[in-house]
């Protein structure tokens, strides 16, 4: 088989790992990466055995597919200088930084018959495919999505660097659009929202509580939904999901509670998991990551021409959702009335929830 050369345009925290998966392919050749950084692109070059560049420019004619991993204000110059030339493009999420550069990034593609694919990983969680292939119809469902601060992505905030990754879940999930956005959040570092919740209500009747946050001390992601079909929960962290449904039982005949006698009752308790509701847990960790299937995934594309999962569109639409967030969060009255303070800056606090602690230095610092 011809081996596909590929280049990574930006070899930071995540693109250099873009890099390392990419040339552990058999059938990929990684003729080069890419950064601004002179001695970053070099020292990932000397890793993987490629050439280093400063500027993207002289790979375009080199490659026959590329994976754009710079910050998100780049996305559009670089993607399109690529789609141009007719390479096929794998850009990281959110797909650009607003609905007209994801626009023309998606006519740029279809006018070059190319694929366009758009970095949403979560879509290849083992769990989530695993759901995403059951008869289910959700009808309310709760995303949490918390980290720590890293100091990176710091050009965007919470909604475009964290929620979007739920955002396009429930978008894939839910299958239907979605008429009522609420939203608050707050900035603890800048101009840019480091913690949000936002409300989701879709056309079809679902509602849907998501949260985010980049100042969290622990991880946390997960996806619980409810659905007349029954509950299902995913830590996308371990990659398990975890499926409840009624029994047979429940399903034909019902049960009322509050009709049972005092021993049916006593028993009830005992019987409600096994008898009256049935769990399977699913461990659906798997040989490769998210990041490995996803970059899979693209290769298979590139070769096939087959669209991807995680299309042009499909970036465009959670992007078009977090803008809508977005501009929620701005237009949040903290105290409910109009003149009052807006948006993520909250209004100065009332006071200290326990006595500052005060910072002591060391006679020896």
């Amino acid at each position: 088989m011809t081996r596909l050369r590929l280049a990574v345009i930006g070899v930071g925290h995540l693109g250099q790992h873009h890099a390392r998966i990419l040339a552990s392919f058999p059938d990929v050749e990684l003729v080069g990466v890419v950064d601004a950084n002179p001695h970053q692109a070099a020292l990932i070059a000397s890793r993987l055995g490629t050439t280093p560049y400063e500027h993207y420019e002289p790979l375009i004619g080199r490659v026959d597919a590329v994976s754009v991993v710079t910050p998100t204000i780049f996305h559009h110059e670089v993607a399109s200088a690529f789609l141009q030339a007719g390479v096929p493009t794998l850009v990281e999420k959110p797909i650009c930084r607003t609905l007209a550069e994801a626009d023309e990034l998606i006519a740029l593609a279809q006018k070059a018959g190319v694929p366009l694919q758009v970095g949403h990983i979560e879509r290849f969680n083992p769990a989530f495919e695993e759901l995403i292939k059951r008869p289910i119809r959700p009808k309310f469902i709760e995303a949490e999505r918390h980290g720590p601060f890293t100091g990176r992505s710091i050009d965007i905030g919470a909604v475009l660097d964290l929620m979007i990754h739920d955002l396009d879940l429930l978008l894939a999930l839910v299958g239907s659009r979605v008429a009522r956005v609420a939203a608050v959040g707050a900035a603890v570092f800048g101009g840019y929202e480091d913690m949000v919740n936002t409300r989701l209500e879709f056309e079809n009747g679902c509602i849907a509580h998501v949260t985010a946050s980049r100042i969290t001390r622990h991880p946390k992601r997960r996806l619980r939904v409810w659905a007349p079909e029954g509950y299902a929960g995913i830590d996308f962290v371990t990659r398990k999901l975890t499926l409840v449904q009624q029994s047979e039982e429940l399903r034909q005949y019902g049960l009322r509670a509050d009709q049972l006698d005092v021993e049916a009752k006593a028993r009830l308790k005992d019987e409600v998991f096994g008898r009256y509701l049935q769990v399977l847990n699913l461990d659906a960790d798997r040989k490769f990551d998210q990041l490995t299937a996803e970059l899979r995934h693209f290769i298979h594309c590139v070769r096939t021409g087959e669209t991807p999962r995680v299309d042009g569109h499909a970036g465009r639409n959670a992007l078009e959702l977090a803008e809508r967030v977005l501009a929620a969060l701005q237009a949040h009255s903290w105290d409910g009335t109009a003149t009052g303070p807006h948006g993520p800056q909250p209004p100065p606090p009332a006071g200290w929830l326990f006595p500052p602690m005060r910072l002591v230095q060391s006679e020896a610092a």
